[in-house]
């Protein structure tokens, strides 16, 4: 079994987001997806972030291409 890790923010989750999420899918057989936690965005002075932590998730989650979602701390 292939397995690709891929992270980012996900925030207002657009075209873009779903093209790279379908690119990380189509390498392997199993998808792991790092959403960003608050703090990791707060700490690299990502301050415009809209959406909650659980809202991302969510939205990563409704498109169906990601096998696990895990939260990115560092």
């Amino acid at each position: 079994m292939t397995r690709v890790i891929t992270y980012g923010t996900y925030d207002l989750l657009h075209a873009g987001h779903l093209r790279l999420l379908e690119r990380a899918r189509a390498l392997g057989d199993y998808l792991i997806v790092g959403v960003t936690s608050d703090d990791f965005d707060y700490n690299r002075g990502k301050i415009n972030v809209k959406q909650s932590l659980a809202e991302r998730i969510e939205g990563v989650k409704k498109t169906g291409l990601a096998d696990e979602i895990i939260v990115e701390e560092y």
